[in-house]
């Protein structure tokens, strides 16, 4: 009677390369997986090219004029009441914008001939800090202001806090847009970040 040949053994790299092959579609099942894998990158912006907004307080200064000089908050509808000159849009313009349309409506008003204007931001309009952080909330912006520096301001983040990138809804031109910014990104005031779960 013929000997039945015994089973032959696996080889140990053939047993490698299953596991090896096991561990990287789990972690491409889990990649896929990650919060906020859906989000576009948020453009970049540049801090020093700042729009003011609603809720910013701004200090016209008028030299020479002090009943033109003083401290205005962007109102809900983008404006400021300044004194002789009535209704002013201040939103979507930059500090030095601003005050190149105070003097053209200073001249066009009659009131100065050459008037020198400038415009500076005295409170900035807040962020909110939400999700994987010790202390969700709002919070004052600074000029500077990372997705990790807000994060610290808001206690650091949490365990379960996915802490390479964020998601950020930001108004731009009164449209809000939301995307994916990584921790070194600039924030804006009025971003609302969000600071995601890991999910394993």
């Amino acid at each position: 009677m013929p000997e039945t040949p015994a089973p032959r053994r696996q080889p140990k790299n053939w047993v490698r390369f299953v596991l090896v092959r096991a561990i990287v579609l789990l972690c491409l099942v889990l990649t896929a997986c990650a919060p906020g894998r859906g989000l576009t990158d948020l453009p970049t912006t540049d801090p020093n090219a700042y729009r003011l907004g609603p809720s910013d307080v701004v200090r016209v200064i008028t030299f020479g004029e002090d009943s033109l000089t003083g401290e205005f908050r962007v109102s809900d509808s983008g404006t400021i009441a300044l004194p002789l000159l009535g209704i002013v849009k201040a939103a979507g313009l930059s500090p030095d914008q601003l005050g190149a349309k105070v003097s053209e409506r200073l001249v066009k008003a009659n009131l100065l001939r050459s008037p020198s204007v400038s415009v500076e931001i005295t409170a900035y309009r807040p962020i909110f800090v939400l999700g994987e952080v010790s202390r969700p909330g709002q919070y004052a912006y600074q000029p500077g202001m990372t997705v990790v520096t807000a994060a610290a301001v808001a206690g650091g983040f949490t365990y379960r806090a996915v802490n390479d990138y964020a998601a950020i809804v930001r108004t731009q031109d009164g449209v809000a847009v939301e995307g994916k910014a990584s921790r070194q990104s600039f924030v804006q005031p009025g971003d609302v970040i969000t600071v995601l779960e890991r999910r394993f």
